[in-house]
């Protein structure tokens, strides 16, 4: 057989190996159960750059951060609400508002719901554009605390996708942009678990609202994301 003819069935066969390969891989396989997310969110503001991980599947929430080289975990789940400090090993273990808990819905995620929060705040929508490749609108609320406007994704998820909080009182400004979106992933229940070494002080959400506002901080780790706690009067 000629050379070239050789050359010329050994490129198509090189051609045809990928397509293939592919069509033997399996399609992925969307997890069974809650839905599941990740997102990072990066904010910036007079202290810096911060960068904070989210994981969640159905009510169930993790997040990590790091402050002052401590990394800063908390876990919500069911009536408890932990938090605790990955380098120290201390951390507080408490019982969320019972009204607060049995609102967990299993078909939302818990964190990044600032489209609701600031919706009921009576913000409005002034315009659209595209941010991070994708179309979002922009919302807004100013009040006597300051200026919020929210960059959110014009679907049902409702994904948030950059908040920019303007403090009245201080006139600080922070930015935080969420990254990263990730959903259907495998996380297995156990990863909303605090690690067994870790020593956890355990308290009731009233205890922690007393003894925050007598000492202010209250036990060795900060307390975020206290929607999910407790529920704010007024």
């Amino acid at each position: 057989m000629p050379l070239s003819r050789l050359l010329r069935l050994a490129i198509l066969a090189l051609s045809l190996a990928p397509a293939a390969s592919s069509a033997g891989e399996p399609t992925p396989v969307k997890p069974s159960g809650p839905p599941t997310w990740y997102a990072q969110a990066l904010t910036r503001g007079e202290a810096g750059l911060n960068v904070t991980h989210f994981w969640s599947k159905g009510a169930m929430m993790r997040s990590e951060t790091v402050v002052a080289g401590h990394k800063i975990v908390t876990i919500v789940r069911g009536d408890r609400y932990f938090a605790y400090d990955g380098l120290t090993g201390e951390g507080l273990s408490i019982r969320r508002e019972p009204a607060v808990a049995s609102a967990d819905r299993p078909d939302q995620r818990p964190f990044a719901r600032e489209y609701d929060t600031l919706i009921g705040q009576g913000a409005e929508l002034v315009r659209e554009e595209t941010l991070l490749g994708r179309k979002a609108g922009i919302y807004r609320v100013t009040d006597d605390h300051g200026r919020r406007e929210l960059w959110v994704t014009q679907d049902a998820l409702r994904m948030p996708l950059r908040v920019e909080i303007f403090d009245r009182d201080t006139g600080a400004q922070r930015t935080t942009d969420y990254v990263n979106w990730q959903s259907d992933l495998a996380i297995p229940d156990a990863f909303f678990t605090p690690d067994p070494h870790v020593t956890l002080k355990e308290m009731d959400y009233t205890e922690y609202l007393r003894r925050s506002s007598e000492e202010g901080s209250v036990g060795p780790v900060p307390v975020l994301y206290l929607s999910l706690l407790y529920k704010k009067k007024g």
